[in-house]
């Protein structure tokens, strides 16, 4: 009996050093944007309690959280960034920092207050997220990009070759919605979100043909019009 209670001790203490192998404890900044792995981000920190996990971060070289937040609800998944460099430091503490993207997580638990400080954290774990899509996919969405770009006149360089480029380097040029952004951060492997990206694309580009058309139509309204008028058989 003494000897089966002991297995059990066994088996429950592997199963939580198990669970602990594969979680980590983070510190967390959520915010009302989504960010990619390999993705570059300015921020302006200025509230009280980001200016401390900032520091702190900085100060011990560990990276933080960003959790997503869409209608003022805090999402599961989030991107761990790192901390690159402290570009400005104001008078009032406030800091212009920049950051990059490593790898996305999923919150388990959030810890809402740690003993002396102004933050949270979170327990999360880093699904395993498959980098490989097909080049002749992406090409196909690089180019949909583009023309959309070109469509709504806007410019906005890609800022690697061509060859260089994967979903995460073109989300945020595609004219997705902050939800679209989020939905293809839920998606760990990098085919889906190739085609994602695709379809997304397929089902713009035509509305936006579309508003073009329209802009022009209206544009015409009340100037002489030189139409050929219908011959009856």
């Amino acid at each position: 009996m003494i000897h089966l209670n002991v297995k059990f001790i066994h088996t429950i203490v592997n199963l939580h050093l198990r669970k602990l192998s594969m979680t980590n404890f983070i510190l967390i900044f959520p915010l009302s944007i989504v960010v990619y792995p390999h993705e570059d981000l300015n921020l302006h920190i200025f509230e009280p309690k980001y200016k401390q996990l900032i520091k702190e971060c900085f100060d011990q070289k560990k990276p933080f959280g960003l959790p997503v937040v869409i209608n003022d609800k805090m999402n599961e998944l989030g991107t761990l960034l790192e901390i690159t460099e402290i570009s400005k430091v104001y008078d009032n503490g406030e800091m212009d920092i920049k950051t990059k993207g490593k790898k996305v997580f999923r919150i388990l638990e959030v810890i809402n207050e740690i003993p002396e400080k102004l933050y949270s954290g979170a327990i999360v774990n880093y699904p395993q997220n498959y980098e490989h899509g097909k080049r002749l996919i992406m090409n196909k969405v690089i180019a949909a990009v583009k023309q959309l770009h070109k469509m709504l006149k806007v410019s906005k360089p890609l800022h690697k070759n061509e060859d260089e480029l994967w979903s995460y380097d073109v989300a945020h040029s595609a004219g997705l919605t902050l939800e679209e952004e989020y939905e293809l951060l839920t998606l760990m492997n990098e085919l889906q979100r190739q085609e994602y990206l695709k379809r997304h694309l397929a089902k713009v580009i035509p509305v936006v043909a579309e508003m073009e058309s329209l802009k022009e139509k209206i544009k015409l309204n009340g100037h002489f019009k030189n139409i050929s008028g219908f011959k009856l058989s």
